[in-house]
């Protein structure tokens, strides 16, 4: 028995109350499909949401089943930048999975059909299909047009900080904040709201070509339409996530993960989601499924193209075509067909030849942005894990986004317990070439693991630090986040970890190439290291680590 026809069999209000809504009678026996978006005047990435929704609902009566409509948006991290609010970015994602697992159970729904965008969304839909395990297809909502000379939002931390030095007028500003988000869909870069939708995808979760789909086209309700469809069919043949979720699909899109230089973030919402599943991804596993995986394209912010000139490329199904003989091609996808099936299919009906005629309006080809495994942008993925006596369990640099005269650096360490003094020491000129900025008690269990955007930004746009001048810390990184940046140092200050007993003066080292991030030495002067063993054993007994107790939904942070 479907889900729908048990809570209507268990309850006699149901009928009468799914009639005062308008459905018809024949609508009430029919598979109830729900179609859960974060469609809102949240920003960019959600704003356009509703109508590709509708075109979802329109599909799914035509396919013969009945479709209720459900939203709950999420929060912009490009607006809670800096400031308090960016505290509730992660424990977003667990709200909004939670309130589609509410949606589906309280009514008992047969599939469900999720529409998102942006950076906590696409995984909180992800973890909520997980989680549900009813036939599921996740849309994702797409990338903004590109900006007057590829510039985004993200520019403009760079404009205020000039006009603040005083070497651009207020004026000047404005043309680029007029010009920056040209449309609706996620920010043009590889950040992650891209990178989600990128790995929604190359999971099996999304319609092949989905991500990173130019927002405002008629080619993304050609997605919705067939979505509609795909889940109707879903819920016949009773395909369900866990049967496309699987081991060998995670370490699909770590690899293609490491092929696109993703986010960051990725390395907290990709074990997030197998959690739900039962499966075991770790940190660790990023370094090891990305092994011999080349970067295979250059894209904003510390590259080149814009995230809609990749999509123009090929998009994901060529960084899997590409990546095919490193791939599990055998499983299966939302489509019904394998990922290798899907990749032929493509091929058949002309989707890799209109990438190629659609970038020759602009005078390129598809290997100018999407390169090939032999010919590759860089023969080392974009994200590497780093150990060390200051990481235990683990941290993340993303060092496709640095110049590789950083990829070994030792600083004088700056140490704060917020963000807000670290941003104020960068922007008022307090941090001097050399150094190593700390941010520290910014975890999850602390702050909400706040991103570092502001202070990463402040760092790569002052000529004196960037090249320069490295921040490590226990939150997070903005996928749009440029140069030698660490984050998600394991354990975290507030649960004891080393970073809570660095002092201003101790000496860092970061390496990629050892893959390492260690303190080496004290007072300016470097250490062997059982010297600074003891010496961190020393602190250990003498600095007290600090507690915190959040109040509201940021209650979420104490569990």
């Amino acid at each position: 028995m479907l889900n729908s026809q048990a809570v209507r069999k268990a309850g006699p209000e149901v009928d009468p109350l799914w009639l005062g809504m308008g459905k018809g009678e024949k609508d009430l026996f029919k598979p109830q499909i729900l179609i859960d978006s974060t469609a809102g005047d949240s920003h960019p990435g959600s704003k356009h949401l509703s109508y590709v929704a509708e075109q979802v609902k329109n599909s799914v009566y035509a396919s013969g089943a009945t479709p209720a409509m459900y939203t709950v948006t999420d929060m912009c991290d490009g607006v809670a930048t800096g400031h308090s609010g960016m505290s509730y970015s992660l424990v977003s994602r667990e709200v909004i999975a939670g309130m589609v697992e509410i949606h589906a159970k309280a009514s008992g729904f047969d599939g469900l059909v999720t529409l998102s965008t942006c950076d906590k969304a696409v995984p909180g839909h992800l973890m909520a299909i997980a989680r549900l395990n009813i036939p599921s297809i996740h849309i994702c909502g797409g990338s903004m047009a590109p900006g007057p000379a590829f510039i985004t939002a993200d520019t403009c931390y760079e404009t205020n900080l000039r006009v603040s030095e005083g070497k651009m007028s207020s004026d000047e500003e404005w043309y680029y904040k007029r010009n920056a988000c040209p449309s609706c869909g996620a920010c043009q870069y590889m950040g992650t709201a891209s990178t989600m939708q990128c790995l929604s995808e190359a999971l099996g979760m999304s319609i092949p070509s989905n991500a990173v789909i130019p927002a405002n086209s008629s080619m993304i309700m050609n997605i919705a339409y067939s979505a509609g469809e795909m889940v109707s069919e879903m819920v016949k043949n009773d395909i369900r996530p866990k049967d496309i979720m699987t081991k060998k699909a995670f370490e699909n899109a770590i690899k293609v993960h490491a092929a696109i230089g993703g986010s960051t973030n990725a390395v907290l919402h990709i074990p997030a989601i197998a959690k739900e599943l039962d499966i075991n991804i770790g940190l660790m596993d990023f370094e090891t499924y990305s092994k011999d995986v080349p970067l295979l394209t250059s894209l904003l912010t510390s590259g080149k193209w814009p995230t809609q000139f990749f999509w123009y490329a090929g998009g994901i199904p060529r960084i899997m075509l590409n990546l095919r003989d490193m791939l599990h091609l055998d499983i299966p996808t939302v489509t019904g067909r394998t990922v290798g099936e899907n990749l032929d299919y493509l091929e058949k009906t002309g989707y890799f030849r209109r990438s190629e005629e659609y970038l020759r309006n602009y005078g390129l080809k598809p290997s100018d942005i999407i390169k090939d495994i032999n010919n590759p942008e860089d023969n080392d993925s974009g994200v590497t894990i780093l150990k060390g006596n200051l990481a235990p369990e683990g941290a993340v640099i993303k060092h496709c986004a640095l110049n590789k005269n950083m990829y070994h650096f030792e600083g004088l360490a700056r140490v704060f317990d917020n963000e807000e003094s670290a941003e104020t020491a960068i922007y008022s000129g307090d941090i001097k070439p050399g150094e190593v900025v700390v941010v520290r008690y910014v975890g999850k269990k602390a702050a909400g693991m706040p991103e570092m955007l502001k202070a990463t930004d402040a760092i790569c746009n002052k000529d004196e630090l960037n090249n320069s001048c490295a921040l490590i810390t226990d939150g997070r990184f903005s996928g749009a986040t440029r140069g030698p940046s660490v984050g998600y140092l394991l354990p975290e200050a507030a649960e004891g970890g080393p970073i809570a007993y660095l002092k201003d003066r101790d000496i860092i080292e970061i390496d990629v190439f050892k893959k390492s991030v260690n303190l080496v030495g004290i007072e300016g002067k470097k250490l062997p290291p059982e010297e600074i063993d003891l010496e961190l054993l020393k602190r250990k007994d003498e600095i007290e680590i600090k507690t915190f107790k959040h109040k509201g939904v940021l209650r979420f942070l104490d569990m």
